[in-house]
């Protein structure tokens, strides 16, 4: 997906959210009709009979009717397509969408997109029933692309994104291999000693978050005082969102070219982010704790970092048990609970070999990752690291 800052004018933004209303009302709709089918009962409308109920409706109502139909029927075909990737066992089953938070439409022509420069910042996409929409052409936008989505974020920024298949970074051909552990403190700590971070908000920015949070509390549910206050942290998550995401851009890029393998732990993020509340009549433990450790995972970008990787090194990724690869030494490699000394010092009781905890992880992962790169190239099925080399200590920071 290639991703552009929209800049509607008013009318424009008027109906764009109409789009947007009309295809999450056929959306929700859709969910509704579904919500009752289980397997062995009567048959839900297919694709083919909820066009004719849409055209029916269109005829009916007059406020649907001045919608367009491209837009409805694309809502249609997406809701099938999710319900093929539910059956399928790929995706979770769709739900509802909500008003302010799922605004967006997504349109697919035969043709590529029609798209024009105007200036050397400047672009504009034809909407249908809105017209020619200015974007800031921030990059080119890709020739096979055949369809977009247009959607506004909680913070009222609007957005198009061009669906296109990057071509994939090639690899050096050095035969380098880096491991990559994830972690809260550090985001990602590399074999090579690198300690990277994933940029959050600033101090001030941090402040003003909270000062906005005490303000929402004392607000009164559906004022508009409520509504500008919600608005105020919307841009602020969503700035933090946007650094995040360029971080990790631009960090996935960096490997992708620097490594020709990279070795990543096979994690459930989210079994690892789900909640600890529990039941009313069976609460759960330490649930303001899980809280803050769910938070810190989804904010160092755990997920999409590795999507990201995949996307741009296809087949040179390498997902490995992620057991006991924070409590052997990449040295000698003994195991041992006691070596972990703290959150970041990594000291073997067997050998004495000491470095920051997270870099000791990332070198088990290199080395795991590479002995399963020998075993698919015909060399000894082990899934042991291989090949351990004396290492020198590294600073404890970080």
């Amino acid at each position: 997906m290639s991703r552009y800052r929209l800049q509607p004018t008013p009318a424009q933004e008027q109906a764009l959210l109409e789009h947007c209303g009309h295809a999450r009302f056929v959306w929700n709709l859709s969910v509704e009709q579904h919500a009752c089918w289980r397997p062995g009962r009567r048959s839900a409308p297919g694709f083919a009979e909820q066009c004719r109920q849409l055209t029916q409706a269109r005829a009916e109502f007059a406020w649907l009717r001045a919608g367009s139909v491209t837009v409805q029927q694309q809502a249609l075909k997406d809701f099938h397509q999710a319900m093929a990737h539910f059956f399928a066992g790929t995706h979770r089953r769709p739900t509802w969408r909500k008003a302010g938070r799922h605004e967006g439409f997504r349109i697919v022509a035969v043709e590529p997109c029609d798209v024009r420069r105007v200036s050397r910042r400047v672009g504009q996409v034809k909407v249908p029933k809105v017209g020619w929409v200015r974007f800031r052409w921030s990059r080119p936008v890709p020739d096979s692309a055949k369809s977009y989505r247009i959607t506004r974020d909680r913070g009222g920024r609007w957005h198009v994104a061009f669906a296109a298949i990057p071509a994939p970074i090639p690899a050096p051909g050095g035969g380098e291999v880096v491991g990559l552990d994830r972690g809260i403190a550090v985001s990602a700590a590399l074999s090579t000693g690198d300690l990277l971070h994933a940029p959050g908000l600033r101090e001030t920015e941090r402040a003003r978050l909270g000062r906005l949070l005490r303000r929402l509390a004392r607000t009164q549910r559906g004022s508009k005082r409520r509504a500008r206050v919600k608005a105020a942290i919307a841009q602020l998550r969503a700035r933090e969102t946007d650094r995040r995401n360029d971080w990790i851009d631009k960090t996935s890029t960096d490997l992708a070219r620097r490594f020709d393998l990279i070795g990543v732990e096979a994690l459930s993020i989210r079994g690892m982010t789900r909640s600890a509340k529990g039941t009313v009549e069976a609460p759960g433990r330490n649930v303001r704790q899980k809280a803050g450790l769910n938070r810190g995972i989804l904010a160092n970008g755990w997920g999409g970092l590795v999507q990201r990787l995949e996307d741009k090194a296809p087949g040179r990724v390498v997902k490995i048990d992620p057991r006991n690869t924070s409590r052997t030494c990449s040295a000698c490699g003994h195991v041992a609970g006691e070596s972990r000394e703290s959150q970041t010092v990594f000291s073997c009781v067997a050998c004495g070999y000491r470095v920051n905890a997270d870099v000791n992880a990332a070198r088990n992962i290199r080395d795991t990752a590479a002995g399963h790169a020998v075993a698919a190239r015909g060399g000894p099925p082990t899934g042991e690291p291989v090949n351990r080399e004396p290492q020198h200590d590294l600073p404890l920071t970080g």
